[in-house]
């Protein structure tokens, strides 16, 4: 069997943060003890198949930079096991706990429903014999129900029934899988769930048509046994104009219209968090809220060109203060942190793919380390609890908790004269706090 263009690389080791080495980790060292347990099992870092193996290039403005020995031409299921050898090559070196993918990074679509699914299984065969003998495990897997000309108008929301059903069936298919390879979620993106206009769209049906297929994942998810998390990953626009998952709230919303906010948590990514108008520890700080914080995407995306870039995180304010999110909704237990992350088009190399993920996995492994200071030294939440201590006095909780009507509240307001004066939110105070952690 031939190398791949990542066996050459050894395997990226802790260094600590004075090492000039610049293939190591500096501030991910995964058997440290932070807040009880090792940092690789609160950070649980996975490496996206699409983005690391399928991804060539391209943008919309331009066609592939990139060539990598499995994207030539040559026997379809041939290329894809030897994607597959280079990912498990990859995986390796990054020395990571987990990876993700869609069926259709793993495995050529065929001229067939059928021949579709059978190279899909026969890779996952593959990908099952690789990982008997890697310590890489499945985060989560997924359909791609957005590719295809058959999808341009949707998958689930589509307004042609046997698109329903074909998409039903590929994601059971993908369940299967998943569940085969010992994943720990399932992942839904409706990358093209939603309408560019209502000239031609009934809404109502197609939102019916969506909480129908979610309501049959879940269902299918008890009756095979799988014991992961179905999430489903918020996207605002992009391809579609507008999507019927726009963000966290919007997503709870829906989940809460069908009855599945107890099935269903989501898979957030930063990328989409800043096209919502977000940031990204606003669409963490909302999911732990409402109690559906499931998984994250980590990435970034550029304000300056507005739409869905995916490049490797390079904030570090902002990730920190996103880790913190993470830590105070008590973590992400079966979830993890996916680097739906792409290297640019000038960086073509094998090399260029292993820097990207070392300087994402340690920029992560930092900010959670900050986030950890902050989290015990609990400044940041004594400010909180200071600026909403009044609601724990009796007569303040009595407006909370039902005991009072609005004219009770009104009552006691008038006779008692009330005439409130502004508080500081100290908004620059503690900004300048989380820059000191920093």
């Amino acid at each position: 069997m031939a190398k791949s263009v990542f066996s050459t690389f050894p395997t990226v080791k802790f260094e600590g943060p004075q090492s000039d080495n610049a293939l190591a980790y500096r501030y991910y060292e995964a058997d440290k003890i932070v807040l009880g347990k090792p940092l690789a099992e609160h950070l649980r870092f996975a490496v996206a198949f699409w983005h690391s193996l399928a991804m060539n290039g391209s943008d919309p403005f331009g066609s592939a930079t990139i060539e990598r020995p499995w994207m030539t031409a040559g026997d379809p299921i041939a290329q894809a096991k030897l994607k597959a050898d280079a990912a498990f090559d990859l995986f390796r070196v990054l020395d990571l706990p987990f990876y993700t993918f869609h069926d259709r990074d793993i495995a050529p679509e065929g001229g067939s429903l059928k021949e579709s699914l059978a190279n899909f299984h026969t890779l996952a065969d593959y990908l099952q014999q690789k990982m008997s003998s890697a310590k890489t495990k499945l985060l989560w897997g997924t359909a791609n129900l957005f590719s295809h000309p058959r999808f341009m108008a949707g998958a689930a929301t589509n307004p042609d029934p046997a698109v329903f059903a074909y998409s039903a069936t590929t994601v059971k298919h993908c369940m299967d899988v998943t569940k085969a390879l010992g994943g720990a979620n399932y992942v839904l993106w409706g990358g093209r769930e939603g309408y560019e206009t209502l000239l031609n769209t009934d809404l109502a049906h197609e939102l019916k048509q969506l909480g129908r297929f979610l309501s049959l994942v879940v269902n299918y998810k008890h009756n095979i046994g799988f014991t992961g998390q179905i999430l489903v990953e918020p996207k605002p626009k992009e391809p579609t104009a507008h999507q019927y998952d726009f963000d966290t709230a919007t997503v709870y919303g829906f989940l809460k219209e069908y009855g599945l906010e107890k099935e269903v948590k989501v898979n957030l990514e930063a990328n989409h968090a800043l096209l919502a108008g977000h940031s990204f520890e606003h669409e963490i700080a909302t999911a732990a809220t409402f109690g559906i914080l499931g998984s994250l995407d980590i990435n970034r995306g550029d304000p300056l060109l507005g739409w869905d870039t995916d490049q490797f995180p390079a904030d570090l304010y902002s990730m920190a203060l996103s880790m913190y999110h993470v830590i105070k909704a008590g973590g992400l237990g079966m979830g993890g942190m996916n680097f739906d992350a792409k290297v640019r088009r000038q960086s073509f190399t094998p090399e260029d793919m292993i820097h990207a993920h070392v300087g994402g996995v340690d920029l992560c492994a930092r900010a959670f380390l900050i986030a950890a200071k902050m989290v015990e030294d609990g400044k940041l939440q004594a400010a909180v609890d200071a600026r909403y201590g009044d609601w724990n006095k009796p007569e303040n909780t009595a407006m909370l908790d039902g005991t009072l009507s609005l004219d009770q509240i009104a009552a006691k307001a008038e006779s008692q004269g009330i005439w409130p004066s502004p508080r500081s939110g100290k908004q620059e105070q503690l900004e300048n706090l989380v820059q000191r952690y920093l």
